[in-house]
């Protein structure tokens, strides 16, 4: 069985801090949206919002922890 003919490419640098702080930057927002239309939408979308911006900074403290920032 023949190997593989091409190298693989090099790991990516991500800037893993950055990556999060949007995505709770992004369900903020959503979580405002949600306020703003009140009575509109289902109370479980909002809930959704304060936890993914609570995982979110989880994350981040997490990440601190382990010397990734």
């Amino acid at each position: 069985m023949p190997g593989p003919t091409k190298q693989a490419p090099p790991p990516l640098r991500v800037d893993t801090t950055r990556v999060v702080q949007i995505g709770i930057a992004l369900w903020a927002v959503a979580l405002v949206v949600m306020l703003a239309l009140g009575d509109r939408v289902d109370r479980l979308w909002t809930w959704t919002c304060l936890a993914a911006i609570g995982l979110g900074f989880l994350g981040l403290w997490i990440m601190k922890l382990q010397g990734q920032r």
